[in-house]
């Protein structure tokens, strides 16, 4: 941490890479949706006002920019053609949203029967679903195999003969593909890095049991291997990390052709790709990433001697979580004296981590903004905290807000897409915030905010 004195006195403390802003009502374009921008000082989105906006509905709220969404989409699918994208489910999910990922022409990734139920809800062809998870129940397989998903990625011993035998029952060849973990652990906080051998997730190809797996699904005569499934980790900004693992695993598929005499016609690199929460995040652009990963895996191939197999990747938080920002009122703002005669300006607002976990769970950055108004007056610095009773219900850690920011103001937080509402909780029985969905100048709810009616509706008391 770095002592911080701007031009108006002020003192406190900041992250080293966090810098004063010479203008505090401007927007740090990089971390918020393409159509967001100020006017007056008032965020606007989707040519909407954000205060107009949250007047209907209320804060706290996500706002989702459509056509951003959108955008991202096609530009993942366009840098990867000839691949499959998957999007995350897991990342949010709703009715809406999983047909614009169809209408967009990507795939479609679920880890539970609830997100399965809302794709096939919305209409997404269930070919089109990958289906992920380290304890898939045999309700939830059996499900899965009955609706036609295009392929389960298996992920223990005891999963194989249990999808092995559903799929026998129902009379059916179902298509999977074995995770598999390269040892591999990519540049990010330590419980979102999938890939290192002590975790929950896959089969270890160092040890061997990753091809014993595969061994165990050739002779399942109800299974169809597709391929080998690895994800090394999320919010990653280079391909140094899939470059290794591509190594392993194709080394892995190179050997079950030789030794089994399977040539697995499909490989799936996972993605996890990184988006700007703060201005210390600089993610690649899409075409970059499918030039670098396309011509790593032809490498691979070509010094293995072995055919390209069809690529599959997951963009991950990539395509949602910059399209959707959070906006909150503030309640109380306070003053909090620090060693050394530093001060730190408390900004409370109406939500916190029931809506948005990520800062207490993974000691997450984020970025924020004044978004109801104009202000002249010098930044200060400032920590956005919840209104949840526990001293860890941080929002944002460190941002520059202006020294004049008061309850009743509006404070919109960027980069919120992915795992805010989808992670959301009733913590201190909190109703979960709506999400809006604004586009060409109209909002629409899609998801409502809850209410006490849902919050008591389990309570049989």
């Amino acid at each position: 941490m770095a002592g911080h004195v701007s031009p108006g006195g002020f003192t406190g403390t900041s992250p080293v890479w966090l810098r004063e802003p010479d203008d505090v009502n401007a927007l740090v374009g990089s971390l918020w949706p393409r159509t967001a921008t100020k006017v007056d000082g008032v965020l606007q989105v989707g040519g909407l006002s954000v205060p107009e906006i949250v007047a209907n509905v209320n804060t706290p709220a996500f706002l989702l920019d459509e056509a951003d969404f959108r955008a991202r989409a096609r530009a993942f699918r366009d840098a990867f053609a000839g691949c499959d994208v998957y999007y995350a489910g897991k990342a949010f999910i709703s009715t809406a949203v999983a047909r614009w990922v169809a209408e967009e022409g990507l795939f479609l990734d679920v880890c539970s029967d609830g997100e399965l139920t809302v794709a096939l809800r919305a209409g997404v062809e269930p070919a089109r679903i990958g289906y992920h998870g380290n304890n898939k129940s045999a309700m939830e397989l059996r499900r899965a195999v009955h609706e036609g998903v295009g392929r389960i990625i298996v992920d223990s011993i005891v999963e194989i003969d249990r999808l092995a035998d559903i799929a026998t029952q129902l009379g059916v060849v179902q298509p999977v593909m074995v995770r598999v973990t390269a040892g591999v652990e990519a540049h990010t906080h330590e419980f979102i890095a999938t890939a290192h051998e002590d975790q929950k997730f896959g089969f270890s190809i160092s040890s061997g049991s990753a091809f014993e797996a595969v061994r165990q699904v050739l002779a399942a005569g109800s299974l169809d291997l597709r391929g080998l499934h690895s994800h090394i980790g999320s919010q990653i900004f280079d391909t140094s990390g899939w470059e290794v693992a591509a190594r392993r695993v194709l080394a892995l598929h190179a050997r079950v052709a030789a030794e089994l005499g399977h040539a697995m016609p499909e490989l799936d690199l996972g993605g996890g790709f990184g988006i700007a929460y703060t201005t210390q995040d600089d993610p690649a652009d899409p075409a970059v990433l499918a030039e670098q990963i396309i011509r790593i895996v032809a490498a691979e191939c070509g010094a293995l001697g072995v055919d390209v197999p069809h690529l599959s990747i997951e963009p991950g938080r990539a395509v949602v979580g910059p399209a959707m920002f959070t906006v909150y009122t503030v309640g109380t703002v306070k003053e909090v004296s620090l060693d050394g005669g530093a001060t730190r300006t408390y900004v409370s607002v109406d939500g916190g981590m029931s809506d948005n976990i990520r800062t207490a769970l993974y000691d997450a950055d984020y970025s924020c903004t004044l978004a109801s108004r104009a202000s002249d007056a010098a930044p200060v610095l400032a920590r956005v905290v919840g209104k949840h009773c526990e001293s860890g219900d941080i929002v944002v850690k460190d941002e520059f807000l202006p020294g004049d920011v008061r309850p009743g103001d509006l404070v919109a937080v960027p980069g919120t897409g992915a795992y805010g509402r989808s992670m959301a909780s009733n913590y201190n029985h909190a109703l979960r915030p709506p999400v809006v969905a604004v586009r060409d100048g109209a909002a629409r709810v899609i998801v409502r905010r809850e209410t006490v009616d849902d919050l008591l509706a389990t309570d049989v008391g």
